[in-house]
């Protein structure tokens, strides 16, 4: 890959030249040890870069720097810039204990200029297989405001839990005593954590906090458990709402986690 200036990935550019990344023409905030570390990865897309390779070309033994750590840093501020996570990843994966990989389809300034007869037979399986796996094209401001509504609903259903406790009581009691003070425990918890939690993803996406993405990616499989919990809750309006009705709204529910995922991924992760 000598004299590649530009690397290209996903949504991403990398420019060599001037130490810049971008994401759809967009600068992105990327310091320049990271920088460097990442440009190392994309030079040799799919292979190992060890920790011996990045310590011999961007931390020299004469440099009084702390390798394990600055190390660690560049990586964990290269997944930021990307949206990625080191449990999921997309683009950097850790191989523990012996370096880095990239693993995305890298395009070179090289690869860009291939010969018609090259794109002819090759592009056309790319380009199929991101019809495939793309998200659909949606405005970013439309997927924000899905998602915080998403949050509001969920603050609404834990304060009403909260304020018609004794009601919901009435009904475990009526129908599962055994299981009441379970119910009823497990309703205060989920709530009052949920509140925390729905406030703050609220908030963050409210103020386009950038590393929102990479949070609730974290976050997920713990809220995900919280949500299927809570999905269960319209049976506690059955005298209300009936049981057609509560079998409905637990089936809507029970893909709502997947869809705030979904929002995150065209808002932050694109």
């Amino acid at each position: 890959m000598h004299g590649t200036n530009t690397f290209r990935f996903g949504p991403f550019e990398a420019d060599i030249r001037t130490g810049e990344l971008r994401k759809r023409g967009s600068r992105l905030r990327l310091q320049d040890q990271p920088f460097q570390v990442l440009a190392m990865l994309l030079a040799k897309p799919g292979e190992l870069v060890t920790r011996e390779e990045l310590q011999q070309k961007l931390w020299p033994q004469d440099t009084f720097v702390d390798f394990d750590h600055g190390l660690n840093t560049a990586i964990n501020k290269i997944r930021e810039a990307l949206g990625d996570t080191a449990s999921d990843p997309q683009y950097v994966e850790t191989l523990p204990k012996r370096g880095y990989r990239f693993i995305a389809h890298v395009e070179t300034t090289a690869t860009i200029s291939t010969t018609s007869s090259e794109q002819s037979t090759a592009v056309p399986t790319d380009d199929l297989q991101k019809d495939i796996n793309a998200l659909p094209q949606a405005n970013r401001n439309a997927a924000r405001f899905m998602f915080a509504l998403i949050q509001v609903m969920y603050l609404i259903f834990y304060v009403v839990a909260l304020i018609q406790h004794e009601k919901n009581a009435d009904f475990l009691e009526n129908h599962s005593p055994e299981i009441t003070k379970l119910v009823l425990g497990l309703i205060f918890l989920t709530a009052i954590l949920g509140i925390a939690t729905r406030l703050y993803l609220f908030n963050a996406v409210a103020f386009d906090y950038h590393g929102l993405g990479v949070k609730f990616l974290r976050l997920f499989p713990a809220l995900a458990i919280q949500d299927m919990l809570w999905a269960l809750s319209p049976f506690l309006a059955i005298p209300v709402i009936g049981t057609g009705a509560a079998f409905a709204s637990v089936a809507a529910l029970l893909w709502t986690p997947f869809a705030q995922r979904t929002l995150i991924r065209m808002a932050y992760l694109r």
